[in-house]
This record gives structure tokens, sequence and C-alpha cells, in this order.
């Protein structure tokens, strides 16, 4: 290293010395995280996502984190013990076949907290869109986000209306 004026100057050979000496000893330790949005069924497409993200593993596979939830919801149990393997150090490459597996919104979000964490993730097949498909494609994923909470919210509705109708509770919510 060398002064010029207030900047340091690196040698090209130190840097290229210092790339090799810190990239090429760390372990990729995967959590490969599969997720599917029923509570039933669907066993083959997780299996499918398993075998696949196995298939094109480059490191050792520590552990895979399933899911059946909505990738609207926060709380799923999988990504829950995800997030804590990498926060614990046993995940260093957390890897999925699309990112709207990890979720369906805020995944800047959670490759930030993977960041924080030394943690790294790697999409199989990454969304290829720009511009106005990508725009629209929010869109519609916003829509969807809306009417799967309203009917969700018409849903709690019926339930209640037809407990009170049947006379097994009231609609104050008492017995």
């Amino acid at each position: 290293m060398t002064w010029v004026g207030r900047e340091r100057r690196f040698s090209s050979i130190d840097v290229e010395a210092m790339k090799v000496s810190t990239g090429g000893g760390r372990v990729r330790l995967e959590g490969l995280y599969v997720r599917v949005s029923g509570s039933s069924g669907q066993e083959s497409s997780l299996e499918a996502q398993e075998k696949e993200l196995r298939g094109t593993s480059t490191g050792e596979v520590v552990k895979v984190f399933r899911d059946r939830a909505s990738g609207l919801r926060e709380d799923r149990p999988g990504l829950d013990r995800l997030l804590r393997a990498v926060a614990d150090g046993s995940v260093t490459v957390v890897r999925v076949t699309h990112e709207d597996r990890l979720a369906r919104f805020g995944v800047g979000w959670l490759k930030h907290l993977l960041s924080v964490h030394g943690a790294s993730l790697e999409v199989l097949h990454p969304k290829k869109l720009g511009g106005r498909d990508e725009l629209l494609e929010d869109f519609v994923s916003l829509v969807t986000t809306f009417a799967g909470r309203l009917y969700g919210m018409r849903s709690a509705e019926n339930r209640r209306r037809l407990l009170a109708e049947s006379g097994h509770c009231t609609t104050d919510g008492g017995p």
C-alpha cells in the first residue's frame, strides 16, 4: 500500500491475493427452503422443489426447511427455523427454486436480514422481467393479496352469522 495525497493505493497483485485468501476458505452451508400454499396435498410439489435444489447444490445441504402456508403469511414455522439457523451461523446460503417461494412481498428485506448475518440468497429460477412487466406483476400480486384478505373477512363473517343463526353463539361474541 502507498499513500498518494489523502488516498491509499493498493497494488492489483495484493488485491488479488486478498481475494483468494478470503473467498476460498468459506464453506457453503446450504439451507433449502421449499413451500406450497395449501395445507393439504401438494406433497409432490414440495418433493420436486427439494429434488431440484439438491440436484443443483454446490455445498453441504445442512437442512431442508418446509412450509405449507401462503407466502403472504409472516408466521411460517419453516421460515422461522431457517432464519434462526442463519442467525446462529449454521446456514450461510439460503436456496429456493423461485423467489416467491420465500415470500410474496418483502424479499428485499429478507435478503438484507440474511446479509446482516453473513448469509446470501440464491434463487434457482430468477425472474426475468423488466419495466412494465415487473410493475404489472406487482399490481396483480397486490390485487391478489387484497382479494384473499377480503374473502377471508367474508368467510369469518359468514361463520359468525351461521353460528348465531344456529343458536350456538350470539353475534356480540358471547356464548
